[in-house]
């Protein structure tokens, strides 16, 4: 039975096929192992991790929860890579179109996540996505904290 994870990269790569990713049913794995109980898939897409249009071997899967946001990668001989940004730690986003391709930055307290090779096409859907998930999320956490 397929993920709904990947269901949703699958989907993506179907509106988006100019997008640069590969191994998209390994990475979404990563990302089903650290699904928390309870955590939901809102959205999903693949792109590198770099700020380089010409590295393409840097793949990672993006999906954004009901309680985070969390980016994978498996490696190719063994291990992986795994990042989860909580609502508290987000601080910005930043979309860059260029002639082909397009960039995301997100900015956390932490550390600053460049993904490129993305169609630019896909770039006002993930800044929605991505925007109004975290305006909802932070407003919770602004109420705990008061």
């Amino acid at each position: 039975m397929e993920s709904v994870v990947y269901k949703k990269v699958k989907e993506f790569k179907r509106k988006y096929p100019m997008t640069v990713s590969w191994r998209l049913k390994a990475h979404c794995k990563i990302v089903d192992m650290h699904l928390n109980p309870g955590e939901v898939v809102k959205y999903a897409f693949a792109a590198q991790k770099n700020d380089n249009a010409l590295d393409i071997i840097t793949t990672y899967v993006v999906v954004l929860t009901n309680k985070r946001i969390l980016l994978a990668q498996k490696r190719l001989l063994f291990g992986y890579f795994f990042t989860a940004i909580t609502p508290d730690l987000f601080n910005d986003l930043k979309v860059v179109m260029g002639i082909i391709w397009g960039k995301v930055y997100i900015d956390t307290v932490k550390e600053f996540v460049p993904l490129s090779n993305i169609q630019k096409e896909a770039l006002p859907e993930i800044e929605t996505c991505i925007t109004e998930y975290m305006m909802i999320e932070k407003r919770k956490y602004a109420k705990r904290a008061a």
